[in-house]
Parts: structure tokens; sequence; C-alpha cells
């Protein structure tokens, strides 16, 4: 109960200082603008969550950060379309660690020991064929 307490009076002060400078009709339209970027994220998540599992399955990432980029992604989207400034603020953040870790597990982890489903451009495939070397 106290920490919603303490959430609540940040975010009216937050809310109060950024509103008191940017104006009522800019901040109605901050609102309109966050809500919908929340939910334009919400409705893409499908094509995020296909890309992590597959991941997954390559090896990638751990089942840990599966869930974690998924969950970190969904609170956000969520926390943008609650209205507030703090909310907001949090929602975005939430986003771009989402967007950081994604960039950084794709290029450090795949580069090393990924195991994707292509073939190595060193490997020869060849037929062998059995010889009879048994004489007349």
């Amino acid at each position: 109960m106290i920490y919603f307490l303490v959430y609540l009076f940040l975010e009216v002060m937050v809310s109060v200082n950024i509103a008191s400078s940017i104006g009522g009709f800019t901040t109605f339209l901050e609102i309109l603008l966050s809500a919908f970027l929340g939910i334009v994220i919400l409705i893409n998540f499908k094509e995020v969550l296909f890309e992590n599992m597959k991941a997954v399955s390559y090896s990638c990432i751990n089942l840990e950060e599966f869930q974690q980029l998924n969950l970190f992604t969904v609170i956000g989207a969520f926390l943008l379309i609650i209205p507030g400034f703090l909310t907001d603020i949090i929602g975005l953040l939430l986003q771009f660690s989402a967007i950081t870790s994604m960039i950084v597990n794709r290029y450090n982890v795949q580069s090393k020991h990924c195991k994707t489903h292509t073939k190595d451009a060193d490997v020869i495939d060849v037929e062998v064929i059995k010889c009879d070397t048994t004489s007349k």
C-alpha cells in the first residue's frame, strides 16, 4: 500500500510539473499518442514474440531472457496506455531496454555460438561410392 502511495505522489508531482510546462492541449495529445503507441506495441507483439521464439529455438537466448524480453515489452505497453507522464517514461524505458537487450543478444551471442540451420561454407558435400576391390 505504501508503494502505491509513493507512486501516486511521484506521478502527480511529475505530471503537474510537465503539464504546467507544456500546456493542457499538448498534455492531452501526449496522453492520446502514448496510448496509441501502447496499443500498437501490443498489436505487433506477436511478431516480437515470434522473433524471440526463433532466437530460443536457435539457442541464441535462454528461456529466462525470453521471458524477460517478452514481459518487459508487455508491461511497458500497458504502462504507455495508462495516462500519466511517469508511467509513460517508465513504459518507454522498458521498451528501449527490451530492444537493447535483443540487439545485444542477437549480435554478441549469435556470432559466437548460436546454432543456426545454415551450412558452413568450408564443408563440401560428397557422395561416397562403394568400390568392389575383389579381382576376377
